[in-house]
């Protein structure tokens, strides 16, 4: 097996360790600032995501991704969408990103919506070795959305990985 190979299977082992964590197990007492970024950074960091700081997070607040804290305290509804943010910011828009939250917890409560997508997330990164390219076939339309998301934050993941595997330095053409 070459060198690629063998660095792609230790990625994929990696992530089969990755258990992000569900609502219950969010902290449920108020935290500030710097508390939520080590929090949220701790959880994500497994998954080589670009840190959360507290400049992402204001700007979350001033464009309504996530609520205002109240008193500068951060509360669990807060933390769980600063997760969903940051696994999702990648692929779409914040406005999209809250939009999708908003149109999923309007049929789910905010905790039993969370709760649906870490599960999802968190079997597809423990399958990521034969998983293929998981076809959707949900007939409700919210998990089969949920599903879909799952899908495209395990694609990027998974194709940022191979970029960083099978990237050569590139020659400098000279004029």
């Amino acid at each position: 097996m070459d060198e690629n190979n063998q660095q792609l299977i230790k990625w994929e082992q990696k992530l089969k360790g990755v258990e992000l964590p569900l609502w219950s197990e969010l902290p449920n007492f108020d935290l500030y600032m710097d508390q939520v970024t080590a929090l949220v950074n701790g959880y994500l960091g497994q998954l080589e995501l670009e840190p959360v700081t507290s400049s992402m997070i204001n700007n979350y607040v001033k464009h309504k991704a996530i609520i205002a804290p109240v008193k500068k305290k951060y509360q669990t509804m807060h933390i769980a969408d600063i997760i969903l943010i940051s696994l999702l910011k990648p692929a779409f828009s914040l406005e999209t990103i809250r939009h999708g939250i908003d149109q999923v917890t309007a049929n789910l409560y905010p905790q039993q919506a969370y709760d649906n997508f870490v599960k999802r997330l968190n079997f597809s990164l423990n399958n990521i070795d034969n998983r293929g390219h998981k076809a959707v076939s949900e007939s409700d339309l919210n998990e089969r959305f949920i599903q879909v998301a799952v899908n495209v934050i395990i694609d990027r993941l998974e194709s940022e990985k191979l970029l960083k595997i099978i990237q050569k330095p590139l020659k400098k053409i000279s004029k």
